[in-house]
């Protein structure tokens, strides 16, 4: 099923129906949803799709070979090419001439796993673009260069290293789906569930197909994870095994952060790695997806010392605060009681609700575009710190903010059933006033139920933004 993505798959269909040769370089981790897209972009279009793989350089070679073959209808008995120039050098003279061109139209070229090659021929790169500046760029047609590996993407071919620099036409880096698109994959599921899913499976395409809406949360939570035959049961030491040298070091750092250790030093001390070098792993986890280091609202993050690094995948959150902890009972035949536990208790109702605050910013986000917010922000985030009139720690949950324009709204996210309305809205007019610099102010408050949200309405009318959950998901 394919849901979604329409900005990037608009982006791809307005190059296509471009005059001249396009080169989309198309990258994201594992199980983003890369392929998927891809496929619906060239379902009515001749494609000429490569996927290479962690094999030889010369099977990689033959296999293209045949790929070759096989699009441009030719005899069989066709010796393979015996290097790489020559299969490009090939596919890019016969660009405008292959068999359905006339009532097709321009044929598109993907080279998936483009890293997979490269590391088996480091010249790949340099055949690569004088096969586009000798051939490709003087036909119609469409190339995609994708691939997994994010560092490698952004360092051997978008970088001004790269022999490539400049030949591309657009860069698309595929993110997950925020919680609206992650709720279309699950079109029976009611908005309180559809937020309890994405807290628990995030937004990465790959999860979220796993979910059988036919059964229970719990029944999927136990069949995919609390299982020891369950497909995402070891799914997070999987990819750091397949991503990374040391998967050891980097699951222990991501333990460390999803205990509490939010500084390098106390991940250094929680993990076990040495602080000289813990911050070369957070970097690697950042550029993964699987990390990130936030800083308050305001603050300047090479300068600010109150960054916190967290677990930015939620599925990866909460497979660590959840699962990776029963481990043991789960392969011992406890796994239902371990499900029962981490979906009935007040310690999962605690973690959806600060995954919650992930949802009502990212609604702010799409509200934003939609010109749905009091004025047109240009930044967004959540602010902590001191409040100096009451000389106590606090937060703002949500934020989004026109600094130029002195415009500020600042949000307050609960996720439970009762609520003192009231109360929590004047905490809220009160910690708003802590950011210095916005003449305009405005408040909203994000809520599980819809009676408490007309609590609110009723009490505030227009001077209090208010959004249910049921809400969140109105399109």
């Amino acid at each position: 099923m394919f849901v979604g993505r329409s900005q990037e798959l608009g982006t791809l269909n307005r190059l296509y129906a471009k005059r001249g040769f396009q080169m989309v370089v198309l990258y994201g981790r594992r199980r983003v949803g890369k392929t998927t897209l891809i496929d619906e972009f060239a379902k009515d279009k001749p494609t000429l799709y490569f996927t290479a793989k962690q094999q030889s350089d010369v099977l990689n070679l033959r296999e293209l070979s045949r790929k070759i073959i096989a699009f441009f209808d030719l005899p069989a008995s066709t010796p393979l090419f015996g290097t790489w120039p020559d299969a490009l050098d090939y596919i890019a003279q016969h660009a405008m001439s292959h068999p359905r061109y006339a009532e097709a139209g321009p044929m598109v070229f993907v080279f998936d796993e483009f890293p997979y090659a490269a590391a088996m021929n480091r010249s790949l790169p340099s055949v690569m673009q004088i096969a586009i500046d000798h051939g490709f760029k003087d036909t119609d047609a469409t190339m995609i260069l994708s691939g997994s590996n994010e560092g490698f993407m952004e360092s051997e071919v978008l970088s001004e290293k790269s022999p490539l620099y400049g030949r591309r036409t657009a860069q698309i880096k595929l993110q997950p789906f925020d919680y609206a698109d992650a709720a279309l994959m699950l079109p029976s599921t009611p908005p309180e569930r559809a937020v309890e899913y994405y807290a628990t499976f995030g937004g990465t395409p790959y999860y979220l197909e796993q979910i059988d809406e036919s059964i229970s949360y719990q029944d999927n939570l136990l069949e995919l994870c609390f299982s020891p035959s369950g497909l995402l049961f070891n799914e997070p030491m999987m990819l750091l095994r397949e991503e990374l040298r040391e998967p050891a070091l980097y699951n222990s750092i991501l333990q460390a952060i999803a205990n509490g250790a939010s500084s390098l030093k106390t991940i250094a001390e929680h993990s076990g790695v040495e602080y000289t070098s813990v911050g070369k792993y957070t970097r690697t986890l950042e550029e993964l997806g699987l990390a990130a280091r936030i800083v308050p609202f305001g603050d300047v993050p090479s300068k600010s010392r109150k960054g916190r690094y967290v677990i930015r995948d939620l599925f990866f959150a909460y497979w660590y605060r959840f699962v990776n902890e029963n481990t043991e009972s789960i392969e011992t035949g406890a796994g239902h009681a371990a499900a029962q536990d981490a979906a009935f208790t007040d310690a999962f109702d605690t973690y959806v609700g600060q995954q919650f605050e992930t949802v009502c910013l990212q609604w702010l986000l799409r509200a934003n575009r939609e010109g749905q917010l009091p004025f047109l922000a240009t930044r967004f985030g959540k602010w902590w710190g001191t409040d100096p009139r009451a000389r106590e720690q606090t937060d703002i949950d949500v934020i989004a903010a026109n600094p130029r324009h002195r415009a500020l709204l600042a949000g307050e996210c609960k996720w439970r059933n009762s609520l003192n309305v009231a109360a929590t809205v004047d905490t809220l007019r009160s910690r708003a006033q802590i950011l210095p610099g916005y003449d305009e102010r405005h408040l909203a408050l994000f809520v599980k139920t819809e009676e408490l949200a007309q609590v609110a309405r009723q009490r505030y009318g227009d001077a209090l933004l208010v959004r249910s959950v049921t809400e969140l998901f109105d399109r």
